[in-house]
């Protein structure tokens, strides 16, 4: 597997290298701690306008289009993303095209301009990316989900924001979120694949040594109080209902994640997996059945997306609740434990296999955790995990106090209410 060489300049910025021999390509990617969980409920949404706004023109490609022009022209793959916690730039190319891209990827990122013509329009564009996941419910559904949890607070926002503070948003707002937030103790940059390192070092060093090193700003602390199962309806005209159910866990730092993968990867990490086993094979009450778990810096929970048809949606919810009781009586056998654990490790590695796959798994784990684990110390531990684990897990996160229930379908009362017990 691939190592790794972790360089910090004079100002704070890191540098993480993950040479690949073997590699056709390579990707630069540029994190930095600026996602929704950092922003006020009067700019909510503006981490991800940002991150528009970056392609819209900067100092050296100050008209929109050229940044898409000049990636494209070097057949490019690219993009940006926002999530809570952080923000990324990406692209990746042939080796031989890498320093064009760092060239472009560090001038989105260092020079955006925010012209107030193109904040106009972007708003246009950002009220309608909203609009589209208002009409996708089973990943609106999501959002829902994480509102259940955290409720009036950065955990509990929407990404993308709400309507109307977009259009509210000014160039000013921009300016100061950016000033304040991207700043070189919060930036972590990536290169991976096939590339000179020394070459790569030097040039990143000379094009961020002036990134300004200034005090970071934490994010506000998640809070949370709950004492009994909850859920949250959203009424929606549709063929199907998308529901996702779950429960609180804990953060990222917490040693214990290995076992709950390993769990969740039990409940319906795959096709052989319980929950879709049980509600997609044995009921035919859905298409789709997934578990997983999210973990972040302060938080964190496990959670079951199913979509199914309305006149199963209750016994799919009770299929779900049975297997969450079953994991804290009775231990998971030996055969289980190891077909889930060698599903994860092996999704864990082929997931490894290309250049921008890398750079996000290590510049992920520097980024948040500030201690990056090697991908054998991660397998190690997996492997690990016993059956004894699971049940203590699972006993400490199945309770009825720490439910969950969001569901977007055709109901304007709570008929799910009284199901959602562990005790029936």
């Amino acid at each position: 597997m691939s190592s790794y060489k972790k360089v910090i300049f004079s100002n704070g910025l890191r540098l993480i290298l993950v040479p690949q021999s073997n590699s056709l390509a390579t990707t630069i990617l540029i994190l930095v701690e600026a996602g929704s969980e950092y922003e006020t409920k009067e700019i909510n949404g503006i981490s991800h306008f940002l991150e528009h706004m970056c392609f819209k023109g900067t100092k050296n490609r100050p008209n929109p289009g050229i940044i898409a022009e000049e990636l494209d022209s070097l057949g490019a793959e690219y993009n940006a993303f926002t999530s809570q916690e952080y923000t990324g730039y990406w692209a990746k190319v042939q080796n031989n095209k890498i320093n064009e891209a760092i060239d472009i990827v560090s001038d989105l990122y260092l020079n955006p301009i925010f012209d107030e013509k193109e904040i106009e329009k972007e708003k246009g564009v950002i009220i309608e990316e909203i609009n589209m996941y208002e009409d996708i419910p089973m990943r609106r559904v999501q959002d829902l989900f994480m509102q259940l949890l955290y409720g009036d607070q950065p955990a509990g926002w929407d990404i993308a924001g709400q309507k109307e503070i977009i259009q509210k948003l000014q160039k000013k707002d921009f300016i100061d979120y950016r000033f304040k937030h991207y700043i070189s103790s919060k930036t972590v940059i990536v290169v991976a694949g096939n590339f000179n390192q020394k070459l790569v070092t030097k040039k990143i060093e000379k094009i961020f040594g002036n990134l300004p090193k200034k005090k970071k700003i934490l994010k506000p602390k998640t809070i949370w109080e709950q004492n009994k199962p909850q859920t949250l309806i959203k009424f929606k005209e549709s063929d199907q209902d998308h529901l996702v159910l779950g429960v609180r866990t804990f953060d990222i730092f917490d040693k214990r994640k290995y076992i709950l993968q390993v769990l969740s990867n039990i409940l319906g990490g795959g096709m052989s997996s319980r929950l879709f086993k049980k509600i997609r094979e044995e009921l035919g009450a859905a298409y789709y059945v997934r578990a997983g778990i999210d973990l972040f810096i302060d938080h964190g929970f496990l959670a079951v997306s199913v979509g199914s048809h309305h006149d199963k949606t209750k016994i799919v919810i009770k299929t779900i609740l049975d297997e969450f009781k079953k994991l804290t009586k009775e231990l998971v056998s030996q055969d289980e434990l190891e077909k889930a654990k060698n599903h994860l490790i092996g999704n864990f590695i082929l997931g490894l296999e290309t250049s921008d796959e890398l750079a996000f798994f290590y510049g992920g784990e520097e980024l948040l955790t500030k201690k990056i684990y090697k991908p054998e110390e991660i397998i190690k531990n997996i492997k690990k995990v016993q059956p004894e684990d699971i049940r203590n897990i699972a006993r400490l996160i199945f309770k009825d106090s720490i439910l969950n229930l969001a569901i977007i379908g055709p109901y304007k009362e709570d008929i799910f209410k009284n199901i959602l017990s562990l005790k029936a």
